[in-house]
């Protein structure tokens, strides 16, 4: 349920009971069809084409009738006016946010050591190599 339809491993086996799981439950299939489509956001080839992709795909949410799918929509609608600013420059947050997450466990990890500045050192020692800042 939680994999990409095109990243399913070609086995029949796995195919047939996602089917399966969503013929038996119309609600988790119209979960799962809308996240699938909702993938399609970030391959419309401009902002226009976006917003209003984004906006159709709201209003099938709210139609479906499925709460959490009603939830997202709400969430996604008061985020209306941020989501489409990804093609102005096509850089998501998703890089930053995993930095954080690594420093919130290395946070985690040391609780109760008193270094703090060995703890600065860990942090800027995070990505020394594996990124580098460009522009």
């Amino acid at each position: 349920m939680l994999k990409r339809a095109d990243g399913l491993d070609g086995s029949k086996d796995e195919r047939a009971r996602l089917e399966e799981a969503l013929a038996s439950n119309r609600p988790l299939a119209t979960a799962y069809y809308l996240k699938e489509e909702l993938r399609q956001f970030w391959e419309q080839p401009g902002r226009r084409f976006a917003a209003v992709f984004l906006d159709g795909w709201i209003r099938r949410a709210e139609a479906s009738g499925v709460a959490p799918l009603k939830q997202m929509a709400r969430t996604l609608s008061s985020h209306r006016d941020g989501l489409p600013a990804y093609y102005d420059a096509f850089i998501t947050s998703g890089p930053l946010e995993g930095a954080d997450n690594k420093i919130k466990t290395m946070k985690r990890q040391a609780y109760g050591f008193r270094d703090q500045e060995l703890f600065k050192l860990k942090i800027l020692a995070l990505h020394e190599t594996r990124h580098e800042l460009v522009g």
